[in-house]
């Protein structure tokens, strides 16, 4: 099968690799669409991925073609959308509940074979059945949703919070979509992409502006949310948060950014910072909200781009074109 490969930091190619076969309670899934991610990006820089070459994807839907032996749960012709996440279950973090934080944390298209491919494997246990009437092209979605879905757990937000995103890109809009549904007062944005500012005023943001300073919310806001991962951005951002304020670091950055914070402020305004990784719990319930239209396809997908062109899509991805862009394999 033709599939994409990270062979080192720095290189990737469309190859052929050989068909996946599934283990006892795997499926072989042939993929519909993978998006792209920062997390992919962080692989090719050698970052995230303990060795290499690993076929990319952990954000993919497609249609069940193979069964393992003791698959019962699921069939031939089903369409899923996969959980890339995989976990021991045997750790401290894994038996308090806390899986996306495992010891031994690994995920589909990060530590093993992913989406950028004809076919990927997955446990049965980490696919979700689609309705018929939710695209299964537009599913590869569903992943990036749950790890929204994901932050607003960790933020447990109040209604009628003033709201502040950092990043207009997917997340920063999922972000945005799901603030405006869990009773946010208002939900302002912040990027340096025009173009991607725009996006956010036609999903109904309340501001929009390349700068916080441009919003003149001077007693800064209830929660303040990076969906960048760009030191500036953050360090601005945790200056903007109210007394009594949150802020989250959802986007991912390098692993050298850095960021300087007052102590005495934390404590004297109490301030909360935290951060939020990944999925955990929360796959099964972005696939709901997915299928009853929280988020608009036709706004978030903005590429889509034969795998053959999976490098070119890297690069257009890391010079921040478009929205989300997904390969057809």
């Amino acid at each position: 099968m033709k599939a994409a490969v990270i062979e080192a930091p720095g290189k990737v190619t469309v190859t052929t690799v050989p068909d996946p076969t599934p283990g006892p309670r795997e499926v072989v899934v042939d993929v519909a669409a993978c998006g792209l991610c920062g997390t992919d990006l962080h692989i090719l820089q050698g970052e995230f991925a303990p060795t290499l070459p690993v076929v990319p994807g952990h954000e993919f839907a497609g249609e069940i073609v193979g069964l393992g032996s003791e698959v019962t749960e699921l069939a031939i012709g089903d369409r899923v959308a996969v959980d890339p996440s995989l976990y021991c279950n045997e750790c401290r973090y894994c038996r308090v509940g806390r899986n996306n934080l495992c010891d031994r944390w690994a995920a589909i298209g990060v530590t093993v074979a992913g989406g950028a491919a004809e076919y990927a494997v997955a446990p049965v246990a980490n696919c979700v059945r689609l309705p018929d009437h939710v695209d299964v092209q537009d599913a590869a979605l569903i992943e990036p949703l749950s790890c929204a879905v994901r932050g607003y757990d960790v933020l447990s937000s109040r209604l009628g919070s003033h709201v502040l995103i950092y990043g207009t890109g997917t997340m920063g809009l999922m972000m945005l979509e799901l603030a405006k549904r869990t009773g946010a007062s208002s939900v302002d944005v912040v990027d340096v992409n025009p173009e991607r500012l725009a996006t956010a005023q036609k999903l109904g943001c309340s501001q929009a502006a390349l700068s916080a300073e441009e919003l003149g919310r001077v007693e800064g806001w209830d929660v303040v949310i990076d969906a960048t991962g760009n030191a500036a951005a953050i360090q601005d951002g945790l200056d903007r948060v109210a007394k009594a304020g949150t802020f989250l670091q959802f986007g991912v950055s390098d692993y050298a950014t850095t960021a300087t914070i007052s102590p005495y402020r934390i404590y004297n305004q109490e301030i909360t910072i935290t951060g939020s990784m990944a999925v955990l719990h929360s796959y099964e319930r972005a696939a709901e909200l997915f299928a009853t239209g929280v988020l608009d396809p036709q706004v978030f997908i903005s590429h889509r781009l034969p795998l053959t062109e999976y490098p070119q899509a890297l690069d257009q991805f890391a010079a921040g074109q478009g929205r989300k862009i997904v390969v057809l394999p």
